[in-house]
């Protein structure tokens, strides 16, 4: 059995759930002499992808896997190197980050797995980012403060905004905008963003799906928080929109468990009564919201002030075709909300997947060939969707094939496959390797403190706590230059 040498790129829950199963199954005898060796290289400075920069932070219990992600990192066969950027730099430009080659990782691994996600946002056709628009990932990486450094969005002067899109993000992104910040400041959302947000002068958000309520992608967790948000009313639905079916169902179709869930909260709507003047505690005025469904944007006017909306209804395939009707909605922000996709630039991205080309976990190259020893994981396999537990589930999987195409033979050459030959682009990865070496490029940024290691995030994750507990929050987070001037007095390089 030859050596199993394994560099991923991507530092998110995929790689560490992939880095646990392969640490977990493989054998080991001795540590420092261990045939399995696992490098993590992620472009952010601190790890864990989605978990740190993604999740709402009114859902900290979602973060507990970094417990298990913590437990991983102790085995002295895994090693993390944080802001680094493997391969082409494209936005969200990461301006600290160190930039190397994927060639120059090619003579240190006998593996490869691209565990990258999908971190570039879906855009509207009629609506492209601009002042009155943002895309949704831009506003949740501006309040989980990402390296990327998205600007705030314009708050003090919006009072309507308005969501396109009704999954989990769409209503993530309405309830972090209407959630009183005092309610907000226990969380770990950063003192910059509480700023913006008390600052805030929003009122409405219109949550848009072009289809009906039976198509829209929120669960019902997510839809009970706005239903039950403190000071927030929803707008009541028009009676046929909550018809158990709605047209053109078949006549014998069911609604699925949470479909009639969703059905009963929508009906029950907010508990109270709101008025134009009501005053809630923390001086808070009450707000609204309000899910339109069957409304399909096609821009806003010349003045920037209204978005056009086609009305729409179900084909018999159930998908939205525009009834000839438009209407005008006033806004002040749109936040496009539709989905994300992977880097375009990365190595075998297919555009018409919008992710990596693999076959159960195998990456293959525009000819449909698999690549020896390389693979993809998580929403980089997959495309954007899925929960953690999905993630999970698809990592382990991964992680047995890569085992399985190890031990079938001695030298770590891919077992014959259903899918055909191999590809005969050029080798990603090396047959014989240095277990302990690092590329040069790597080597110099840990020397010079431009490297984060799993045990210098330790410490920053420990004061970030510590001063979150000093203000009577979840953590206080730090920026790349506060992080790297806090590791530096410490002497941590």
């Amino acid at each position: 059995m030859g050596p199993l040498k394994l560099a991923i790129i991507g530092g998110g829950p995929s790689s560490f759930y992939v880095a646990s199963r392969l640490l977990s199954l493989f054998p080991q005898n001795d540590t420092l002499t261990s045939p399995l060796k696992i490098h993590i290289y992620d472009r952010l400075w601190a790890p864990h992808g989605l978990v740190r920069y993604g999740v709402a932070p009114d859902h900290p219990e979602v973060k507990n896997c970094t417990h298990k992600f913590d437990q991983v990192a102790q085995d002295p066969r895994l090693h993390f190197f944080g802001n680094i950027q493997v391969g082409p730099q494209t936005p969200p430009v990461i301006p600290h980050a160190l930039p190397i080659s994927l060639s120059a990782l090619k003579s240190h691994y006998t593996h490869l797995l691209f565990s990258t996600g999908c971190n570039i946002p879906t855009l509207h056709p009629t609506l492209p980012p601009s002042d009155r628009v943002i895309p949704a990932l831009s506003l949740v990486q501006w309040y989980t403060q990402h390296p990327s450094r998205p600007p705030p969005p314009p708050l003090h002067k919006t009072e309507h905004v308005s969501v396109i899109g009704q999954g989990n993000v769409a209503l993530d992104v309405a309830r972090m905008l209407l959630t009183p910040p005092a309610i907000l400041e226990k969380y770990d959302v950063p003192s910059p963003v509480l700023d913006v947000l008390h600052r805030s002068a929003v009122r409405h958000v219109s949550i848009i799906g072009r289809r009906g309520l039976l198509q829209a992608a929120f669960t019902t967790k997510e839809l009970r928080e706005l239903t039950t948000l403190e000071g927030t009313f929803m707008t009541p639905l028009a009676p046929e929109i909550l018809a158990p079916l709605s047209p053109p169902a078949p006549s014998n179709a069911k609604l699925t468990r949470q479909q009639s869930r969703i059905l009963q909260l929508l009906q029950k709507g907010s508990p109270g009564s709101p008025t134009a003047t009501s005053e809630l505690p923390h001086g808070i005025k009450t707000k609204s919201w309000s899910l339109d469904f069957f409304r399909s944007p096609t821009g806003l006017t010349a003045d920037g002030q209204y978005l056009t909306l086609a009305h729409t209804m179900l084909d018999e395939r159930a998908r939205a075709v525009p009834t000839g009707v438009t209407s005008l909605l006033r806004t002040d922000l749109t936040v496009t909300s539709l989905g994300h996709h992977a880097d375009p630039s990365a190595a075998y991205f297919d555009p018409a997947l919008g992710h990596l080309r693999t076959d159960r976990g195998r990456v293959l190259d525009t000819a449909g060939h698999t690549l020896r020893r390389v693979y993809a994981s998580g929403w980089a396999a997959t495309g954007a969707r899925g929960v953690l537990a999905a993630t999970m589930i698809d990592a382990y999987a991964v992680a047995d094939v890569i085992l399985a195409d190890h031990f079938s033979n001695g030298r770590g050459e891919v077992a014959k496959l259903e899918s055909g030959a191999y590809s005969k682009e050029d080798a990603l990865v090396a047959d014989d390797v240095d277990m302990v070496s690092i590329p040069k490029e790597v080597e110099e940024g840990v020397k010079a403190g431009r490297v984060v290691q799993y045990d210098q995030w330790k410490k920053i994750d420990a004061e970030e706590l510590r001063r979150g507990a000093e203000m009577g929050k979840e953590r206080e987070r730090m920026g790349w230059e506060e992080a790297h001037q806090f590791l530096t007095s410490m002497g941590a390089w």
